[in-house]
């Protein structure tokens, strides 16, 4: 769903409140609280290469609006359950659940999992008839497609987006994209899948034996023969099977993922693009910046996670290198002030590398807010860890 729009800011401008004023974001800062305070606010999405800290994100996200009064699901794809954990929840599945003991002043915070088939099978419950989505859920080509076709998670998490928003149950929904190879594949998702119902492949498995098609069955007949002896007759003949009886719904997958593709490019959407201070994560988070602008799409900043910090001592990595080299082969105390010194050099080190990298994304991306959250020293476990993250966020802590 590419070149609907041809241009598009770079950041986030004006948006017009309920409560009248508008409310700007101008290069510099990321003011989350502002994000979460604004109630046009409806869809925050959190998105970014694997391994950057997403999930963390987004549950940090999700609970400091609930505590802040607002209604709030957040729907992860988390394969490693570490949102549950977090959240005191022994499990999360394809339902939300209430977090207890997450929301003051007459909010509330709901976590969920997608389950990626689960939802596939919801999709087609629901737009079939009883008799019809029967014949497709016992279809074994439809399980390996719901299971394991690529680009399906990205386009279920679509999905289970449009249903909990057209719901109105929560006045804010925070999802976490999937980790996947791309942090594009969940934009891309939808042009995926309807290009392969689209496909050539699939028509012909359609095409009536009648009329003018009679000469292109023929020739299919052809190819499906070849095709039965690569695949097996069984194999071709599901799918066969499948595609007649999901045809009806085909339309109503591109329907729907049209309108997804409109709500995250509404102004109640906003998008977090999540980074590490790392070179492949940061072009990641610049390309992904560009494809928002590109396709129209409301970018709230970025979020620089794990950065560690210079601190205040003044000491430079060069200083501490030199002062770690003439006390080594000393006492044991000398040495043990070395090697302090060292490691104080070795994370001056990085902490510059760092900071050269987001300049160069700021020089690149001069409108983008963005913020930085410093590394911890272990990992967020509960509550208490996602609030510290919620005011690093915030520049609160």
């Amino acid at each position: 769903m590419t070149g609907k729009a041809q241009t598009a800011p770079s950041a986030r401008k004006a948006r017009t409140s309920p409560r009248g004023g508008t409310r700007t974001t101008s290069p510099g800062d990321l003011d989350i609280d502002a994000l979460l305070d604004d109630p046009t606010t409806e869809i925050i999405v959190c998105c970014g290469s694997g391994g950057v800290g997403k999930t963390t994100t987004a549950a940090a996200v999700a609970l400091r609006a609930a505590e802040k009064g607002r209604t709030v699901c957040v729907l992860t794809i988390d394969p490693a359950r570490r949102l549950a954990q977090s959240m005191g929840l022994t499990e999360l599945d394809n339902t939300p659940r209430p977090v207890q003991g997450a929301a003051v002043d007459g909010g509330s915070l709901d976590a969920m999992m997608l389950d990626m088939k689960r939802t596939f099978d919801e999709v087609v419950e629901q737009h079939a008839t009883p008799e019809k989505a029967a014949q497709i859920l016992a279809n074994p080509f439809y399980v390996a497609l719901s299971s394991s076709f690529a680009g399906t998670q990205e386009y279920m998490a679509m999905e289970k987006l449009g249903q909990l928003h057209a719901t109105g149950t929560w006045d804010l929904i925070v999802v976490d994209t999937p980790p996947s190879r791309s942090a594009l594949d969940f934009l891309d998702a939808p042009d995926r899948l309807s290009s392969m119902l689209d496909g050539r492949f699939i028509k012909l498995l359609l095409a009536p034996a009648k009329g003018p098609a009679r000469l292109l069955s023929a020739g299919f007949g052809i190819v499906t023969s070849a095709l039965n002896k690569v695949l097996g007759a069984q194999v071709l003949t599901d799918m066969q099977t499948f595609v007649a009886a999901f045809d009806t719904l085909f339309g109503g997958f591109r329907q729907r993922a049209e309108g997804t593709y409109a709500l995250l490019q509404a102004d109640g959407t906003a998008f977090l693009v999540v980074a590490a201070p790392e070179p492949a994560a940061m072009r990641e988070a610049s390309y992904f910046v560009e494809r928002l602008a590109g396709e129209n799409m409301p970018l709230a900043g970025l979020v620089v996670n794990r950065v560690h910090e210079t601190g205040a001592d003044g000491i430079t990595a060069v200083d501490a290198e030199s002062a770690a080299h003439k006390l080594s082969g000393g006492t044991t105390a000398a040495g043990a002030t070395a090697e302090l010194l060292a490691i104080h050099a070795d994370r001056m080190r990085v902490a510059a590398r760092e900071s050269r990298l987001k300049k160069r994304f700021t020089a690149a991306h001069p409108a983008v807010p963005t913020v930085t959250v410093a590394a911890l020293a272990g990992d967020v476990h509960d509550l208490e860890g996602l609030r510290l993250i919620g005011d690093l966020l915030a520049q609160k802590a």
